[in-house]
């Protein structure tokens, strides 16, 4: 009986740790797509056309939109905002997220009592209203100052600067707490009192010893934070608050989806073409970075 369950488990953790090939090709195949496509019709975008509203055919792929601009090429350069904004959140906030908790960790005692209590604080904020505010407080000081120090290329993108910016500002907490008990774990360790013992101060000591002992779990924190960037990027765009025009995002293409559909023509490829992009982006990156708390995360690998 009990080789039948070491060996059924056996089975079980070979399945589950399974590298999945399907979602990360598709993954990496609509990343090429928004990277290179821009670059192969870059006039494509700002071009309008009598072909408005034409359903997908051998010509438009994916249709055109109510200025007759061919979709396909909407949605690559949508995808290129999105992804850069769901990277530059993530990678803010992956940064904010493991310093205060590698901090608030080693330093212990009341200081990280206050700084956890910051944390929760924080937490009780809800998260799309506070990027709201950020953006309706910031976004006009912030274009008198890209004009007065002469940044004019970077106005088309000051929303798109303070939505990245403020969507790492909010999802950074989460990575504080699991960093600081995975902190508390590796302090009390023999390689890093064998390293006090030694002299060794407090900051060699976390750059050398601790922060390298956390890679596998700043990556795997850096895939799931991604697609959670990006639908809340999203949603802002697609309620009108994020991406402005003439840029684009999925949800701001989403958001045209749904404004263009009427009793008298309802232009379907304008909300599934660019909603399909969307859920194949979020879902292959969501089972890719399973796959790797599965695999990187100590915890996970134990329990299996």
């Amino acid at each position: 009986m009990s080789s039948f369950r070491q060996k059924n488990s056996f089975k079980i953790r070979k399945r589950n740790g399974r590298f999945p090939l399907k979602s990360f090709l598709i993954f990496f195949f609509l990343v090429l797509l928004a990277i290179i496509g821009p670059w192969l019709y870059p006039e494509s975008l700002s071009q309008i056309t009598n072909e408005t509203l034409h359903p997908p055919s051998l010509r438009h792929i994916f249709g055109t939109d109510i200025h007759g601009r061919d979709l396909f090429i909407r949605i690559l350069f949508g995808a290129r905002i999105s992804f850069t904004v769901g990277l530059s959140g993530s990678l803010i906030s992956l940064f904010l997220g493991v310093s205060y908790g590698a901090i608030a960790a080693y330093a212990g005692g009341k200081i990280e009592r206050l700084m956890m209590q910051i944390v929760d604080l924080l937490y009780s904020l809800p998260v799309l209203v506070f990027v709201i505010v950020l953006i309706a407080l910031f976004e006009k000081p912030l274009r008198t100052f890209l004009y007065q120090a002469h940044f004019n290329y970077l106005l088309p993108y000051s929303r798109i600067i303070l939505l990245l910016v403020g969507l790492g500002l909010v999802e950074w907490l989460t990575m504080a707490r699991v960093v600081r008990s995975r902190v508390l774990v590796l302090k009390e360790s023999l390689f890093v009192q064998a390293s006090k013992v030694l002299g060794q101060n407090s900051l060699n000591i976390l750059l050398k010893h601790i922060l390298p002992n956390l890679a596998g779990l700043v990556v795997v924190y850096l895939t799931l934070t991604i697609p959670t960037v990006i639908l809340e990027e999203s949603f802002l765009s697609f309620l009108g608050l994020g991406v402005e025009p003439p840029s684009s995002s999925l949800g701001s293409l989403l958001s045209d989806g749904a404004n263009a559909i009427n009793p008298v023509k309802i232009s379907w490829w304008l909300l599934f073409f660019p909603g399909l992009y969307l859920s194949l982006t979020l879902w292959s990156l969501n089972v890719f970075g399973e796959w790797l708390r599965d695999t990187l995360d100590p915890k996970t690998r134990e329990l299996s």
